[in-house]
């Protein structure tokens, strides 16, 4: 009976993931708040699917613990000094400052002992790094001034977390009393041991040990491995009373540098991620929302006052960053106003070592929720507020005389153009859409890249399309691209297109545009033929025949791109005419090899027997 009832969380666990995270994703809401969701709808506040969550409470924490070894493993010295500035500066300006203002009023609003209120304070200064980094890259700004920024007080944050969780024990047992039984110093040593143990161990233990088993290359063998070393480790923290990912981390900094780190990122990635979904998904169980509908102006009001506690001081934090204007500081509050995922670690552990009592728990993670799902909401808000102090663009008046050649897009690809044509003494006018990148481009390459939209018909003729001889197509984005060599050939029919294709499918649709199917370039290809020749000269191949090798793939492939693009849009054909290539293309280099060894063979007979095909 125990058995079916276990089976039957299992159950209900994946058909809540499976449903809420998707789903979440979808309305850009992340992953982090398609857990918490999924617990809320599960738990005995909800659905009431699951009576017990503490019963995986432990198992769900152990996805805490890898969390923070792969946040160890990516955390190499030589990292953390390059971001130096940002990380110490500004990381230590913004958890300082929320910290102590949130501290205090925890305590003269709230009347929290100090020990409490410092916990509160240190808790909700953190802010999601799963949930910002995802929103982020979602659009596309991890490599703006307010992504950087954000990514080094993330950054920050996590190590910040990890002394508060391993000290959070230590100051409860502080607080009960203990200090009695257990001497403050003993369980320093004990503490201290334990520490020393790990560095020791994974200075001159671990290498060895990964070396070992790298040798049975099993993959299976390479895991267990990677878990023993987390849960060991895990285990030895537990033993000395402190908290098991303090040691988790330690062990990922400490193989940070070692040759086997990303082997144990691969092999630790799949039960991370399910483990700390499962753990989010039991702290959306312990959210009482009978509380909101009880006190719905209390937690409202809770996560206002937090929201307006840390905005203002990240935005402070954003504007005393060099390179930062307003708008972009304005973006680095909205994304990291809203509580962490870190701070239901922290809280959690401080409800069993009594420094919160059970309705203060509950509220703190009813309120960081909500103002997790409030983040995504409130980066669009900020998304639609123009830049002030700097005046949107106009785009550029174009006065150059008339250009041989019209390049859309001056990023890596049309710089590399452009350098070319300008040594050469060639005439042309460049269209870039981003501001930063025409003023830059302007500080090395000259005057003639504009701030223009070359989708624009206006824009085109301004350029000189009308009398141009070719138009260069080099922007990074496959959906512009199309469109933008659709109006071209709509507008200047005699004016031919080279264009950049990001893959296969992208260069089928600019074939279609094209005059010629050799103008339409991939933009790896080349450069991919260059590197497979580099190693297949490595592996002890002769120049020549690495070189013949090459040549003889790139011309069977050019030839199969062209009659692909006479089906690609019919999937079936694709498949088949994919299979029959790689057939060809094996029948071809079998035949050249035995070519080569007929000719090694017979060196002398070889002349003799050439004839004029």
């Amino acid at each position: 009976m125990q058995d079916h009832s276990l089976l039957q969380s299992v159950l209900v666990f994946l058909v809540a993931v499976v449903i809420a995270v998707p789903l979440a994703r979808r309305l850009k809401l992340g992953s982090v708040l398609g857990y918490l969701a999924a617990g809320v709808v599960i738990g005995p506040y909800g659905l009431k699917w699951v009576h017990n969550p503490e019963a995986i409470s432990g198992v769900s924490e152990l996805g805490v613990a890898l969390l923070l070894f792969v946040i160890g493993l990516e955390l190499s010295p030589q990292r953390l000094w390059v971001m130096r500035r940002a990380v110490f500066g500004a990381g230590a300006a913004q958890v300082a400052s929320c910290a102590l203002v949130i501290a205090l009023v925890a305590a003269a609003g709230f009347g929290l002992a100090p020990v409490t209120a410092s916990v509160v304070g240190l808790g909700l200064a953190f802010s999601s790094t799963a949930f910002g980094l995802q929103i982020l890259a979602e659009r596309r700004e991890l490599q703006s001034p307010h992504g950087r920024l954000a990514f080094a007080i993330l950054l920050f944050q996590d190590l910040v977390a990890i002394p508060l969780i391993a000290a959070i024990p230590l100051l409860g047992s502080h607080g009960l009393g203990h200090a009695a039984a257990h001497p403050s110093w003993l369980s320093a040593l004990r503490v201290a041991g334990v520490i020393a143990l790990v560095v020791i161990g994974g200075r001159y233990a671990l290498r060895p040990v990964f070396r070992a088993v790298a040798r049975t290359q099993l993959i299976e063998v390479s895991t267990a491995t990677a878990l023993l070393v987390v849960i060991g480790v895990a285990w030895l923290m537990q033993l000395a009373g402190i908290s098991m990912a303090l040691g988790t981390f330690l062990a990922g900094v400490l193989l940070a540098d070692s040759e086997y780190r990303h082997e144990l990122e691969t092999n630790i990635a799949p039960f991370e991620g399910l483990l700390l979904g499962l753990f989010f998904i039991t702290v959306g169980m312990g959210v009482n929302l009978a509380l909101l509908a009880q006190h719905p102006w209390i937690v409202v009001g809770l996560v206002a006052l937090l929201l307006a506690c840390k905005a203002p001081l990240l935005w402070s934090v954003g504007r005393l960053a060099p390179r930062m204007t307003g708008i972009d500081a304005l973006r680095l509050a909205a994304l990291l106003a809203g509580g962490g995922e870190f701070a239901f670690v922290v809280f959690k552990l401080a409800a069993e070592h009594d420094l919160l009592s059970a309705r203060q728990h509950e509220l703190l993670v009813l309120a960081i929720t909500l103002s997790m799902a409030a983040v995504p909401l409130l980066v669009l808000a900020v998304a639609r507020i123009p830049e002030s102090g700097k005046p949107v663009r106009e785009f550029d008046t174009i006065d150059a005389a008339a250009p041989r050649v019209i390049i859309a897009g001056f990023g890596r690809v049309g710089q590399i153009v452009g350098r070319l044509l300008r040594a050469r003494n060639i005439p042309f006018v460049a269209l870039e859409s981003s501001v930063e990148q025409v003023d830059l481009s302007r500080r090395f390459s000259g005057t003639n890249i504009y701030f223009g939209d070359p989708t624009r018909p206006e824009m085109l003729r301004a350029a000189g399309a009308g009398k141009a001889e070719v138009f260069v197509l080099a922007t990074d984005d496959p959906d512009a691209n199309v469109r933008t060599a659709r109006i071209v050939r709509r507008l200047f029919p005699n004016l031919r297109i080279i264009a950049r294709a990001r893959n296969r499918q992208h260069a089928f649709r600019l074939m279609d545009l094209a005059s010629d199917p050799d103008d339409v370039v991939r933009e790896t290809f080349y450069s991919s033929l260059k590197m497979a020749r580099l190693t297949l000269e490595a592996l002890g191949m002769g120049s020549e025949q690495a070189r013949a090798v090459v040549t003889l793939f790139r011309e069977h492939d050019e030839k199969l791109l062209r009659y692909q693009h006479l089906v690609y849009d019919v999937d079936v054909a694709l498949r088949q005419t994919t299979r029959e290539a790689f057939a060809e293309l094996a029948a071809l280099f079998e035949a050249d090899n035995e070519r080569a060894a007929r000719a090694a063979l017979t060196p002398d007979a070889a002349p003799a027997d050439a004839k004029p095909s």
